[in-house]
């Protein structure tokens, strides 16, 4: 039998009926048995959809916004379908759905949860239209729910995997379609163990890919970008930006760490835990090369730039004039973990504890109050992250006179800095 492969395509591989007319053509003479295709929400749905949650939350009009999101879906339809052809009615049908989950009560203490069942309907909707092309075009795909398959936690928003469960399903479910048609699933949602709709993290249609590759022993994962593959920048902030070739597992996923957005954070453990290589290639140009993610044992010495916005600096102060010591950390971690708070950078001083972390709506104000007893605490927002992994001097200084510099810190192969730029 032919090994298992996974392709994933994100929202910009799907964002108008354009870009689904490219999929197709990239299928021509790929699509097979034993092959398993994860596809996100359109363009910026996601986006789109956390709009909606935040209308409803502030019991503001969010029927308009749902109402252009439903336009827009089958305006897609339009240039891809017959009039007549049924995924009209099964696309309104989801939007009667998403109507129905969001008008239910919203609270702080149930916005995760909610969360997820409203933005679950993206990939939903886009797994809809696009497999429902594919067979028009005469490339027969089985649509597969991803929540029959991903199984998880309860955890809202970071749903954590539960593997032994996941395994049994993917076997019991995927291996005896996959033995006669291809099978098209959603990235990023799952379900917990009484069947409510859970999420693996923003971006985390990766990580669906890497799961179901996993669980299934598959040869490879192609995760199908807009970029050439796996480049030391972000081309878009860095037109000079540089192609990897090839990459060891090591050396991903402490680019992903540090907020590489072309991979999900998660995405690499399971892969190298089965030694299944990881291929990130182009949708704009099918053919060529990309980036292979394997075992190399070698490490690329091309320094690599990493920015995230979005930061927060939170500086926790002992009060009694007290020494930082190791019970303190644990106290602010304990909190962090609570709260599904991961911490991007790190630092100590003799009375004081700073932590970066992303934005999310709520988590700074509860984790705030959560030890204002203890400590004092001072935050700034809306901050940049950079980080250089295998830095020289030359680009430490160039980067740094751009900054209004907050904090900064040095490894032996890493150079970060917190602060706006100037």
């Amino acid at each position: 039998m032919a090994k298992i492969a996974v392709y994933k395509f994100g929202g910009a591989s799907v964002k108008d009926a354009d870009s689904i007319k490219n999929l197709a053509e990239i299928f021509r003479n790929r699509l097979r048995k034993n092959l398993i295709v994860v596809v996100s929400a359109m363009g910026k749905t996601t986006n789109a959809l956390e709009e909606i949650i935040d209308l409803r939350l502030k019991s503001e009009d969010w029927y308009s916004k749902s109402s252009i999101l439903e336009a827009f879906h089958l305006k897609v339809c339009d240039e891809l379908f017959e009039s007549e052809h049924p995924v009209f009615s099964r696309i309104k049908n989801w939007f009667i759905q998403l109507k129905l989950v969001v008008e239910r009560p919203l609270t702080k203490e149930n916005y995760d949860e909610f969360y997820d069942q409203v933005v679950s309907f993206g990939e939903l909707i886009a797994t809809t239209i696009v497999m429902e092309y594919l067979c028009n075009q005469g490339l027969i795909v089985l649509w597969q729910d991803a929540r029959e398959l991903i199984r998880t936690n309860s955890e809202f928003r970071f749903a954590k995997v539960d593997w032994e469960r996941t395994r049994s399903a993917c076997q019991l479910q995927l291996l005896p379609k996959l033995d006669l048609f291809p099978v098209l699933t959603q990235g990023f949602i799952g379900a917990d163990h009484i069947g409510r709709t859970t999420t693996l993290g923003r971006e985390g249609s990766d990580f669906t890919a890497a799961i179901l590759a996993a669980c299934l022993d598959a040869g490879s994962v192609t995760i199908w970008k807009d970029v050439p593959g796996v480049l030391n920048a972000d081309p878009k902030r860095f037109p000079n930006a540089t192609l990897f070739d090839e990459l060891d597992y090591k050396q991903a996923a402490q680019m992903t760490f540090y907020g590489a957005s072309v991979i999900h954070p998660k995405t690499i453990k399971p892969l190298a835990n089965k030694s299944i290589p990881l291929y990130v290639k182009s949708f704009l140009n099918p053919e060529a090369k990309g980036t292979m993610i394997y075992g190399s044992g070698k490490q690329n010495p091309i320094p690599t730039l990493i920015v995230k916005e979005k930061q927060i600096l939170v500086t926790f102060q002992m009060t009694d004039f007290s020494f930082v010591e190791e019970q303190h950390i644990h106290q602010v971690y304990r909190e962090l973990d609570l709260l599904k708070l991961r911490v991007n950078l790190l630092q100590t001083s003799a009375i004081g504890i700073s932590i970066v972390i992303d934005y999310q709506l709520f988590k700074l104000e509860k984790l705030v109050e959560s030890l204002a007893k203890s400590f004092k605490v001072r935050y700034n927002e809306g901050l940049q992250l950079l980080t250089i992994i295998n830095p020289d001097e030359d680009l430490i200084r160039d980067f740094s006179a751009n900054y209004t510099i907050m904090l900064e810190q040095r490894t032996r192969t890493t150079f970060q800095l917190v602060g706006k730029p100037i």
